[in-house]
């Protein structure tokens, strides 16, 4: 898990916009982007080369 410390200090690697945290998947995202970000062990990979894209079905592109 994340803490709220943390998360007010990440950022989006590509356009420096705050990430929203998706505790159910265990994912950040950057909506300006529309980016999805993972996390493994507990760890934020902030790799623009290991994001993926959010898809315009899926449920967090609102």
């Amino acid at each position: 898990m994340i803490s709220k410390e943390l998360l007010d200090i990440l950022a989006c690697p590509k356009c420096k916009s705050d990430l929203k945290f998706e505790k159910e998947e265990n994912i950040l995202i950057c909506k300006n982007c529309k980016l999805i970000f993972p996390i493994i062990d507990d760890i934020p990979v902030l790799l623009i080369e290991e994001a993926k894209p959010l898809d315009q079905n899926d449920k967090y592109y609102r």
